[in-house]
């Protein structure tokens, strides 16, 4: 059993807590929230025996074995090289970090004390991943992966009013590429490995922070086109087309119904049963290469969150 303490009390920990109640290795052992009322609150809602309001008193507990920190992107690396430093696994939620630079200086925190250190890119882990990598084959060379990830955020009303949420305040590493880009990116590098140019367009508003945009890149033979909004809603299916047929995916953040289309018009449904509470997938990782005494997923690895990372740095500079 591995004594857990999550950094963060918002909608994600709680989709986080879902999760890892199926997985009967976890035991939430702590919460950290900025006030003892709010830490207390969502204590008492999850059943957990801790709370703190500091970080080095969090880092210092040796009751705690892993952490798992959903507090805004700016926040991830100082608080991750914290509980790393201290002897902690973290599974820290995407993007790693807002930039290459702090990213690396997780990964070297991570190998210099020994612990786990995992991106939660639950994307890349679930089961329909899975399936769609087995399914590339079939559809021959493969030409072009578009990828989309537009939802309307529901903060951008208050926006418009004149209320600057986390979500569009410049200085906290967040945005349409950073929050949502990075779903599309992942798989893309999961894939196909990094590509040989880019080309990438935003939409800034005016605290410049990006509320959608577009990437471009360019491999030997294919292109990829990874589209991304806080502003706008998109149903379109995301899709990987080859010469001989094209897989399309329904949700790229589940990776929910993927369908392998033959250029005959032959379909398959790739979709395989999951878990409802599809954060599972990542905490069975994360506590997978614990109890294997590995140092990092073989599947999403140091080097794939830091391409990513690479290549949000080199969008956002476009």
């Amino acid at each position: 059993m591995i004594r857990f303490a999550t950094i963060g009390s918002n909608v994600i920990v709680d989709s986080f807590l879902r999760g890892a109640a199926h997985d009967p290795r976890f035991f939430l052992q702590a919460v950290y929230s900025r006030t003892q009322e709010r830490a207390s609150e969502f204590a008492a809602m999850h059943g957990a025996g801790k709370t703190f309001t500091s970080l080095e008193a969090l880092a210092a507990d040796n009751q705690v074995d892993a952490v798992y920190i959903a507090s805004p992107n700016c926040c991830h690396a100082p608080q991750a090289i914290l509980m790393m430093e201290h002897g902690k696994h973290v599974l820290c939620e995407k993007p790693l970090a807002p930039s290459l630079a702090e990213g690396k200086a997780m990964a070297e925190a991570a190998r210099r004390n020994g612990v786990v250190l995992m991106e939660a890119m639950k994307t890349t882990l679930m089961p329909n991943f899975a399936r769609v990598r087995e399914a590339l084959p079939h559809i021959g060379t493969v030409r072009r992966f578009f990828a989309q990830f537009c939802q309307y955020s529901s903060r951008y009303d208050n926006f418009k009013k004149g209320e600057v949420s986390n979500a569009f305040r410049a200085g906290m590493g967040t945005g349409a590429l950073r929050d949502l880009g990075v779903y599309g990116l992942a798989p893309l590098v999961h894939l196909f490995g990094m590509p040989q140019q880019l080309q990438a367009s935003a939409t800034l508003l005016s605290t410049g922070v990006d509320g959608q945009g577009s990437v471009l890149m360019t491999y030997p033979g294919m292109e990829a086109v990874v589209v991304f909004s806080k502003i706008s809603d998109s149903f379109l299916p995301s899709e990987i087309q080859g010469e001989n047929g094209r897989i399309l995916i329904g949700k790229l953040s589940t990776m929910k119904d993927p369908v392998l289309v033959m250029r005959d018009g032959t379909t398959t449904d790739l979709s395989v049963p999951t878990i409802a509470d599809d954060m599972f997938y990542e905490v069975k990782e994360f506590l997978d290469v614990i109890a294997s005494g590995a140092k990092e997923s073989a599947v999403n690895t140091h080097q794939r969150s830091l391409d990513v990372l690479e290549l949000v740095d080199r969008a956002g500079k476009l």
